[in-house]
């Protein structure tokens, strides 16, 4: 079982919003990152929005440019599920979907060496399910992250079935040295975050389409009045719309009514507003 200092490569699988965040995160503190998707466009967007971040943090002066330029030399693309090979950790950041990502840790166990560590980025779906589909069920954890990847301070390690407790050790060491805290959840539906971040998202959804409180009020309420950064509304639209929904419908699933997702919710994915990522949600973004 590798250790944290003897990682030198880590491997992520999805160059998404959270994929190219991670790997930004591990090559800001010194890891070599393989960035892999199943589209060289998808690897194109990824290794540009790793750019970007890096640049935000320069412009905002908590990036020096040099270590900046650096962390850049750290990230390499690639389409092929082979480059992954050297790395003692791959991230799985995909799509939402547990087939898929049972598909993904099949080919990761195929393609890394033994030792290797495979961590799922999911943020509701089982740990043992997906470690199903590899010989190496002991090997893999839960390394959920938060979104924005290089902005949120803390990992929720999650624990599988058969995590092995060395494994559990190691993703708390990746996720210090990677500068974040930590907390661990048993493999249970939508673990602490989610658990009680959707039903919370829910509430504010309906509080709003059942004409309690306009939606800035909504958000303004609860920014006031409990000190949280972001409402739900506005934080449901930075998290992105389907992506709530698809969570709540997951929860609901497992856990019954009440995770039942908000009506509006459901209407707006219809209607293909999910947030910044489209440019109008709740609220309207530039």
């Amino acid at each position: 079982m590798p250790d944290v200092d003897a990682v030198d490569t880590v491997g992520v699988a999805g160059a998404g919003t959270m994929g190219s965040g991670i790997a930004q995160v591990a090559a800001q503190h010194g890891y070599e990152v393989v960035v892999r998707d199943v589209d060289e466009a998808l690897v194109e967007k990824g290794l540009a929005a790793v750019d970007e971040g890096l640049d935000r943090l320069v412009e905002k002066g908590d990036l020096a440019a040099g270590e900046a330029d650096a962390a850049r030399e750290r990230v390499t693309g690639t389409t092929d599920l082979a480059e992954l090979a050297p790395a003692g950790l791959v991230v799985e950041a995909v799509v939402e979907d547990v087939d898929v990502k049972r598909d993904v840790f099949a080919d990761l166990d195929r393609v890394t060496g033994p030792d290797a560590v495979l961590a799922t980025n999911t943020s509701t779906l089982s740990i043992t399910t997906i470690a199903a589909a590899t010989d190496r069920p002991g090997q893999v954890v839960g390394l959920h992250f938060m979104n924005p990847v290089p902005v949120m301070k803390g990992i929720e390690v999650v624990v599988g079935e058969k995590t092995d407790p060395e494994v559990v050790a190691f993703a708390h060491e990746f996720a210090e040295a990677l500068g974040k805290e930590t907390w661990e959840a048993d493999d249970k539906p939508g673990f602490v975050t989610n658990r009680i971040l959707m039903p919370w998202i829910n509430e504010g959804i309906r509080a709003y389409d059942e004409g309690v409180a306009t939606k800035a009020d909504v958000d303004r309420g609860m920014k006031l009045g409990t000190n949280v950064p972001m409402g739900p509304l506005e934080l449901a639209d930075h998290i992105g719309l389907d992506v709530c929904l698809h969570a709540s419908e997951t929860l609901h699933e497992e856990l019954g009514d009440r995770y039942r997702p908000a009506y509006l919710l459901k209407r707006k994915v219809e209607a293909g507003d999910l947030g910044k990522k489209t440019g109008l949600g709740f609220y309207e973004y530039e």
